[in-house]
């Protein structure tokens, strides 16, 4: 693979970040992904994955009960129209744009570029103009080459496609964008798919204006959702959050609750820095989301650069889930399923006090404590309520 050029040198460990790359790293192919391999890979695919995709398009009966009905798929699918319409743009020409395959840029770069005199100005602007446009969180990191897909998919046929990434690229823009806490209750439930499916078309709309707005100033900037590359290592690196045992990233706004978006550019910009608070000491003593899952796709026991199967990186000390088992249980469900972000002790509304003072226990000594007073923490809300306001 060829990298842009001039990109940063990459250290071999980043233990700041709690990334721990091993001598047996191997970059990640975007084909392996679970969801990729839904149409490629026969120990994937069944009659449940085609249901799963149908549903999003209205063609699977809905299942019954509380949180599976017609409103709640429609709610659901709705929520994910915007991303979806950009998803769909190249259609004609076999290629999905912004979901798997690349966004396609809609704005020329400035043939006259700005002077940027002070970087770390720059950068502060740039998390303004982000949240401007709506993202909630915005931190900023270096093009790290390892976390880049070895090779992307080509949705036509999906095989591997070469990267297209212009020359120069620098930094990586991570955005976060909040999912409803209220619809995030209630899983699993097609209708607690429409906070995933919201923030999908949200962040498809924001990120693509603000690599809008980068472009305008006359430098490069491309904007990415589930394409090109892993956005988790960025978020971590980038001082959003820490990873936890769960697989997602607690940041001290959301906890869990978030969607990850992502540009990368070689705008002139500061970057951030790790910045572990005790996420990972506390997921050591906690085991709510693996305990909470239907299929047991998530582990017990320390980080370790053990895999289940190839949708997961290898080469990475760090906890991992089974992909093989969490898609299955999504499939039949008809809908995606985040039991372990709902149970998440760091799961709250951290605008009251009591969740405020909750996470400094958390994330102190007195974890134990915390853990303690979370015992309850998290129980699922009936959909039929969210209907009723």
């Amino acid at each position: 693979m060829v990298w842009p050029r001039n990109t940063p040198p990459q250290r071999d460990d980043d233990k700041a970040a709690g990334i721990e790359v091993t001598d047996d790293f191997t970059p990640f192919a975007q084909r392996n992904d679970i969801f990729t391999r839904a149409f490629w890979d026969d120990r994937v695919k069944s009659k449940h994955t085609e249901k799963f995709f149908a549903s999003y398009r209205m063609e699977a009966a809905p299942r019954r009960g509380d949180g599976f009905s017609q409103r709640d798929f429609a709610l659901r699918n709705a929520a994910w129209l915007v991303s979806d319409i950009v998803s769909n743009r190249g259609a004609a020409t076999g290629m999905r744009e912004g979901f798997q395959a690349p966004i396609q840029p809609d704005t020329p770069v400035a043939p006259d570029a700005i002077e940027v005199d002070d970087p770390t100005k720059m950068a502060a602007e740039i998390k303004r103009v982000a949240t401007f446009f709506g993202a909630d969180l915005c931190g900023i990191t270096d093009l790290d080459e390892r976390w880049i897909y070895s090779a992307r998919v080509d949705t036509r046929d999906m095989t591997d496609a070469p990267h297209d990434l212009p020359e120069g690229l620098q930094s990586v823009i991570v955005l976060g964008h909040e999912m409803a806490q209220d619809l995030v209750a209630t899983y699993p439930s097609a209708l607690a798919g429409a906070a995933t499916g919201r923030e999908y078309s949200h962040e498809a709309a924001i990120v693509m204006q603000t690599a809008a707005y980068i472009r305008n100033l006359g430098y490069e900037a491309v904007p990415s959702m589930n394409d090109t590359a892993l956005v988790i290592p960025y978020a971590v690196k980038a001082g959003l959050g820490e990873y936890a045992r769960n697989q997602m990233v607690i940041t001290p706004e959301f906890g869990p609750r978030l969607r990850f978006s992502k540009l990368f550019t070689n705008l002139p910009l500061t970057h951030d820095v790790p910045k572990p608070k005790g996420v990972r000491a506390f997921c050591d003593i906690c085991t709510k989301c693996a305990d909470a899952c239907p299929v047991k796709a998530l582990p017990y026991g320390p980080p370790s650069t053990d895999t289940a199967n190839i949708s997961a990186i290898k080469g990475v000390r760090k906890w991992t889930s089974d992909a093989e088992k969490c898609f299955s249980f999504w499939a039949k469900l008809a809908s995606d399923c985040a039991i372990c972000m709902r149970v998440c002790p760091f799961n709250r509304d951290y605008t009251t006090w009591r969740s405020r003072l909750w996470l400094k226990l958390a994330l102190s000594p007195l974890r134990m404590l915390a853990l303690r007073l979370a015992r309850n923490h998290g129980q699922r809300r009936k959909p039929g309520d969210w209907w009723q306001g």
